[in-house]
């Protein structure tokens, strides 16, 4: 069953950046937009169950006297692993009884200081460990386009409800694929920037391999290019070109690397023409496209899931010293725990690992010396039905069947690289199956300017059509 929010209402089925312009003229008031967007959640979350925490009240007074900025009185969420100020953060978990933060992370502070006004927390996979949001308590999240089918993760629930036409925008993040998957699933686009692109919490900071990036999920490309100028006016990471303001169509023509084998697992039959198309269609817009094998080497996959391993162990042993009394260990998904089991049984293999994966950036060096962009399908099949990775199963299942379908994002987590997921094709069922560009680190603008050509080539196709 299909599922969205879209009606004759305030938001009608503006953009960001045109309900940001209907703001700015007085065609609208901050207080429609959030009060339209509050009714659209309302409408359809009990389909899709893509929020974690809702503070409508404080959004409500917020609206009176957003931010100011381009994107001021645009309703948003964010999703529930970055602090907010006043909301709990529960990482997609319910292990522990959660309190409200008493202070934005730095991410929150930079994306809110852009006049976005958040409605909430958008729900996540257990830490965000699963490419499939379907937590045994706080259930699955579900994909707009058929409620049969999960929304990705682990930054569903944001793209669930952009997706539905609930909010426009909203916050996702990506430590293995987390903004570009459900932005595949879900018909949107996905922009994982590169590391270091934005203020980022502590957290993912301090991680041995900063693997994680911030970003947002936009049903436009000129949403997510307008949201990157209005980032880079409250951070800049001056170690990288900056992204400016970009609005039209790239004009150079590329050298773009196509690949369907990916880390270990190919992209199935149909996945692998829909590429083909994408590939066949960068052609007649006169670039040159060259069919390559996946630059990782053989053990990447192995290494890149001990990695994920540890981050779960690390987890699960600091828990309660983090938490407090209410930690309860018992509470976590069979992924979870198959994961800290994993690195523990797997402990002296970690160095290794680790500094294999550290060479990946050379790799990539290199790689980008012979393409400008890189051009893979962001899943290697199509989307599973909810249940496919419910992590209720014994572990071995459940990452046999992840392998078997995320085989393509992890690459650019590793490396630091940016990457856009872009929806390009659809499956024979009509399902929206997402085309992946990526390019050397800090070279977003190719990406933004080529996902331009690429919308207006071909049109995403819209839920409420």
């Amino acid at each position: 069953m299909r599922v969205h929010a879209f009606t004759d209402d305030a938001l009608a089925d503006l953009d960001a950046v045109g309900l940001a312009e209907h703001l700015a003229t007085g065609r609208l008031s901050a207080a429609e937009a959030v009060d339209a967007a509050i009714a659209r959640i309302e409408a359809v979350n009990g389909e899709l169950n893509a929020m974690a925490y809702a503070d409508f009240d404080r959004a409500r007074a917020e609206a009176r006297d957003p931010h100011p900025g381009f994107l001021s009185g645009v309703p948003t969420l964010v999703k529930d692993n970055v602090d907010v100020a006043g909301m709990p953060t529960r990482s997609g978990t319910d292990a522990w009884e959660p309190r409200p933060a008493k202070q934005n992370g730095d991410f929150a502070g930079m994306f809110l200081a852009t006049g976005l006004v958040a409605l909430g927390k958008s729900q996540l996979s257990e830490y965000g460990f699963s490419a499939s949001a379907e937590h045994p308590r706080l259930g699955a999240v579900r994909c707009p386009w058929d409620t049969e089918r999960t929304a990705g993760a682990s930054s569903s629930g944001s793209a669930a409800l952009v997706a539905a036409g609930a909010v426009p925008i909203a916050h996702a993040n990506d430590g293995g694929g987390s903004i570009r998957i459900p932005a595949a699933v879900n018909g949107l686009v996905g922009l994982k920037p590169t590391r270091g692109r934005w203020a980022q919490d502590r957290q993912f900071r301090e991680m041995p391999i900063r693997i994680v990036s911030d970003g947002v999920v936009t049903r436009s490309v000129r949403d997510t290019a307008a949201f990157c100028r209005e980032a880079e006016r409250h951070y800049r990471n001056l170690n990288l070109p900056p992204i400016g303001d970009l609005t039209r169509p790239i004009k150079r023509r590329l050298r773009i690397a196509l690949n369907t084998s990916g880390a270990g697992h190919s992209a199935d039959a149909e996945t692998r023409t829909l590429t083909e198309k994408t590939a066949s269609l960068l052609e007649e817009l006169g670039h040159t496209v060259t069919e390559t094998d996946a630059p990782v080497t053989e053990s990447f996959a192995d290494d890149f899931v001990l990695y994920w391993a540890m981050l779960a162990g690390a987890l699960l042993t600091g828990g309660r010293a983090f938490h407090g009394r209410t930690w309860d260990r018992s509470r976590h998904d069979n992924l979870t725990v198959g994961l800290a089991r994993h690195a523990r049984r797997n402990l002296h293999r970690l160095p290794g690992a680790i500094a294999r994966l550290k060479r990946a950036n050379a790799q990539a060096e290199l790689y980008y010396e012979k393409y400008d962009v890189a051009l893979t399908p962001t899943l290697a099949t199509a989307t599973p039905k909810v249940g496919h990775l419910d992590p209720g199963q014994d572990y071995d299942t459940i990452m046999a069947r992840l392998r078997d379908w995320v085989a393509f994002t992890p690459w650019q987590n590793v490396t630091g690289a940016p990457a856009v997921s872009l929806p390009l094709a659809s499956t024979a069922t009509g399902l929206p199956q997402g085309m992946m560009f990526g390019a050397a680190p800090g070279q977003e603008a190719v990406l933004i300017e080529l996902a331009y050509e690429l919308e207006q080539a071909r049109p995403f196709a819209r839920i409420q059509d």
